[in-house]
């Protein structure tokens, strides 16, 4: 069958497949439509598909659905994200007017908003959580019109009855190791050079080699919404395949590992160390960490195996407001991780959030001193975006906390994040200026001149200042629109 597989247009730089509920970046980041590409790896081993990213094509409306019926799919898959939402089924509306297809809806939202969405009579299946294996059994079902009620883990219409299936276990590590190298989708179906990750080294690809986190933070998505918490994860010798087929047939320069925690297993981390080694891989990658299960000896080796980069949430300069939060480390794991890190020749992408239930102006000095304290060579601070489905959630609407509950209400006219938490002593706006105040006063202060010789005069030089320059762009146009 024929099968189109689509990240749809929304504001311009909008990025889908991100943790969050989704928005423009002010980096100028790009991600891989990285969920739908592993659909389309398992899809393509018996179907005619087509995966188009609209967003890195920067197409309108109009051109996306005119490609839509050039092609002239049987199944259409539409990825959706929680402030996107709305949207992405006024897209699917237009497209069912224009042509007879099936139309499936797939991405975090739908964990939480099934049963309205699958209302919708443009809409003729739902697909909640992990939906690359449901979706590859439900296109087979479609195919040879089977019993769609035997179809585990999806939602649809039968007589007019919204008819919900048997839950399908998340995948399993055997399973993850049988999809085909999305990589190799990638290189197929999309540009590389279209995205951009401002921590990355450009181009890269993102890939997974493990899924589900059993961390218990409060603020966070996917393991609500898409892949819960249950760790499973691809063979070592497979991930270092993979990785050798990239080296050998993409012309990029970093591989991100996009698995929520890919420190979580020092045996296997020191596993895949020592067989980089063995292959004679010289690829750069990088990859997100704790502060709490990624100790000295374990950065020595990734650092020996052309490990680049870690991101790590630290999220507060404050232990009560991490222990409010479930994030299961403290302020002093944090300083030894930074500490630890800057010793093995890791660079460090830090994530910080003002705005944490309990934050008061006093914590948010604290943090700001954290900051300054760690020098990240790279700082993220968000305002909270708080995820339907999370316990963070919950709590802002207990305490009356939220200004919308509407994820589709938590961007501006332009795409950006907006604030959307307000308490009596510290409000949305008072955030807002904060954080950006933060960030400006980071990035343009003398003192960062050492961090930006830090990233620069080291291996890939010259790829290390494209990065920083195209980022600083980046940043300074956005805080020019902000005025």
């Amino acid at each position: 069958m024929r099968i189109y597989l689509a990240n749809p247009p929304f504001f311009p730089g909008y990025v889908r497949g991100v943790r969050g509920v989704g928005e423009s970046s002010r980096g100028g980041t790009l991600y891989y439509p990285i969920w739908l590409s592993y659909c389309a790896a398992l899809l393509e081993e018996r179907h005619d598909i087509k995966l188009v990213d609209a967003q890195a094509r920067k197409w309108n409306i109009d051109e996306f659905i005119t490609d839509i019926v050039e092609f002239k799919p049987k199944i259409i898959v539409i990825e959706s994200n929680f402030s996107s939402l709305h949207q992405d089924i006024i897209t699917v509306e237009r497209i069912k007017n224009q042509l007879s297809v099936t139309t499936i809806l797939v991405g975090p939202p739908t964990s939480q908003y099934s049963n309205e969405v699958i209302k919708n009579n443009a809409i003729d299946f739902v697909i909640p959580y992990e939906y690359d294996f449901i979706l590859k059994n439900l296109v087979n079902a479609i195919e040879i019109q089977s019993d769609l009620s035997l179809v585990e883990g999806i939602i649809f219409k039968k007589d007019n009855q919204i008819i919900i299936t048997k839950n399908r276990e998340f995948s399993t590590s055997e399973e993850l190791d049988s999809i085909p190298y999305v990589s190799k989708i990638y290189k197929k179906h999309l540009n590389i050079y279209d995205y951009f990750l401002s921590s990355s080294l450009f181009p890269m690809v993102q890939i997974f080699t493990g899924r589900g986190c059993p961390n218990q933070c409060t603020f966070c998505s996917w393991p609500i919404t898409l892949m819960g918490r249950k760790y499973r994860s691809r063979s070592v010798k497979n991930v270092i395949d993979e990785l050798e087929w990239i080296q050998n047939n993409l012309p990029i320069k970093e591989v991100f590992f996009e698995d929520d925690t890919f420190t979580i297993n020092k045996k296997r981390v020191l596993e895949f160390c020592s067989e980089y080694k063995k292959r004679g891989l010289a690829i750069a990658w990088a990859c997100n960490a704790r502060a709490n299960t990624t100790d000295f000896e374990m950065m020595k080796e990734m650092k020996r195996s052309n490990c680049r980069l870690l991101i790590v949430g630290y999220e507060s300069g404050n232990d009560n407001l991490l222990q409010t939060i479930k994030k299961g480390i403290t302020v002093e794991q944090s300083r030894s991780f930074a500490k630890n890190a800057r010793k093995a020749g890791l660079l460090i992408h830090g994530d910080f959030i003002i705005g944490l239930p309990g934050e008061t102006k006093e914590t948010i000095h604290k943090t700001i001193e954290f900051i300054n304290e760690l020098r990240p060579e790279l700082l993220q601070v968000l305002i909270p975006q708080p995820i339907p489905g999370t316990e963070l959630y919950k709590n802002y609407i207990e305490n009356d906390a939220l200004i919308t509950q509407d994820p589709s209400k938590y961007l501006d006219q332009d795409g950006y994040q907006k604030p959307v938490v307000s308490y009596p002593h510290l409000t949305a706006h008072e955030m807002n200026i904060t954080v950006n105040n933060i960030l400006r006063d980071y990035y343009c202060s003398f003192s960062y001149i050492p961090l930006i010789a830090r990233q620069i005069f080291r291996k890939n030089a010259i790829f290390e200042l494209k990065r920083v320059l195209y980022s600083t762009i980046m940043f300074i146009r956005f805080f020019n629109e902000q005025r």
